[in-house]
């Protein structure tokens, strides 16, 4: 039986997570009159991290790609919690230094700024203003570690906090359980990355393959999608009267001829080839 000693250390371990981990900005885009409905619509009232613990010899880096970045989640400038920020135009030569935190079960499948859906076993991350997605090299000043992290979100807003790192990239860095960390975070610079925030929507498409009322069958065929094409395949939630419906959904898709490339790989499995999307 534990003592009341070791029970009070890892209750006050607990609430320090909470207290490190800050909220990403899956609701950073919205007016504030809509804030307290999209906190209703997590399940966990807390933050925290997953029962299936994990070593940072299991966490892999997120691997450099030349993603279009497109208007989806790099609205500029937006305002949260009364606090403009600015999405930063050139940011191939951004480094900077301050404290990282972490998120986890909380917000564990549900969408991220850019609609990709957060799966806290990658190596991704939540930042204020730098545009998304890109790519980033963050290191613990404290012990050397480092990793290179997706940036797909928003957030953390709290001043004193630099970037929110996904639960996996925290293990990676090895300050998960002390909640924070001095970091510094050097953007990776792409060539042929497509900056297309200020195009219109027709220079990108999506295919919907689905929309169910189960959470478990919308993830199902995730996984078996995210297997057999190229482009992400995420989740997307939308009130359907008193409940949520689960669309299963491909891309942004730029290139051309991507969009008929994806349906045909779709029909030669045995799927239906999509409803496709502005």
């Amino acid at each position: 039986m534990r003592s009341l000693a070791v029970l009070a250390g890892a209750g006050l371990l607990a609430a320090t997570l909470v207290a490190c981990t800050s909220q990403p900005a899956e609701q950073a885009q919205l007016p504030a009159e809509e804030s307290q409905q999209a906190v209703s619509r997590y399940k966990d009232a807390y933050d925290g991290a997953p029962l299936k613990h994990i070593e940072p010899e299991d966490v892999t880096d997120a691997e450099p790609r030349p993603d279009p970045i497109l208007s989806a989640g790099n609205k500029s400038p937006y305002t949260v919690n009364g606090v403009t920020y600015q999405v930063i135009g050139d940011h191939s030569d951004y480094r900077a230094r301050g404290i990282a935190s972490w998120y986890g079960t909380k917000f564990q499948g549900h969408e991220t700024s850019n609609g990709e859906r957060y799966d806290l076993y990658q190596a991704s991350a939540a930042h204020k203003t730098l545009p998304i997605p890109c790519y980033a090299r963050v290191t613990n000043l404290d012990n050397g570690r480092s990793i290179v992290v997706r940036v797909n979100d928003r957030g953390p807003f709290h001043s004193d906090r630099l970037i929110d790192l996904s639960y996996a990239a925290a293990v990676k860095l090895g300050y998960m359980e002390v909640g924070t960390a001095r970091v510094e975070v050097e953007v990776i610079d792409i060539a042929g990355v497509d900056d297309r925030r200020d195009s219109i929507a027709g220079d990108y498409r999506f295919l919907q393959l689905g929309a169910y009322s189960s959470a478990d069958k919308a993830r199902s065929l995730q996984d078996k999608l995210q297997a057999l094409l190229a482009p992400p395949v995420f989740i997307s939630e939308v009130q359907a009267g008193e409940s949520l419906l689960y669309r299963v959904r491909v891309g942004p898709m730029t290139a051309a001829g991507e969009l008929q490339t994806v349906q045909e790989q779709l029909r030669t499995a045995g799927y239906d080839a999509g409803q496709p999307l502005p």
